[in-house]
């Protein structure tokens, strides 16, 4: 199984069309979208998709987003999510907790870690786990997502 990874669209439609292609193009099945969404236009746009979706400290209006991710048969994890994919555990969050975040990495129940916030693509092993930044599609200097093969937890940044 094929999975995109994003972070830190911020509500910028123009910013997130160019990954839309890219996870098309790489013919991803689901997409986690690490937080600081930004706008109900840009949930929208990942309707091709199975997508799970988790808040940043940049996204004010919750009740709003959630509202427009579950009208859009999306998964709205709320600050973590805890999901199974391929038989692989995955914890999704954005990273502003450090804390959680952290707790996450060294709980060792989970193989892929995957977080936002910082706007730097990164992918780290500690342990078993996979650490994994997509990096940014707004406010970074290069814009990148992930793709993630499962069951062997293979991350590649791609730029968009």
């Amino acid at each position: 199984m094929r999975i995109g990874v994003v972070s830190d669209t911020h509500g910028s439609v123009d910013h997130t069309r160019p990954a839309i292609r890219m996870l098309e193009s790489l013919e991803v099945e689901v997409v986690l979208h690490c937080g600081d969404i930004g706008s109900a236009e840009v949930v929208a746009m990942f309707a091709p998709w199975p997508t799970h979706f988790v808040f940043g400290n940049c996204d004010y209006d919750q009740a709003d987003l959630r509202r427009a991710i579950e009208a859009a048969g999306q998964t709205c994890h709320g600050l973590f999510g805890d999901i199974e994919l391929a038989g692989v555990w995955i914890a999704l969050l954005h990273s502003h907790d450090r804390g959680a975040f952290r707790s996450a990495i060294q709980s060792g129940d989970y193989a892929l870690v995957c977080y936002g916030h910082t706007h730097i693509a990164a992918a780290d092993k500690q342990g078993d786990t996979l650490v994994l930044n997509p990096g940014a599609l707004y406010r970074a200097d290069r814009h990148t997502i992930a793709v993630v093969e499962l069951p062997t937890v293979e991350a590649t940044h791609v730029g968009v």
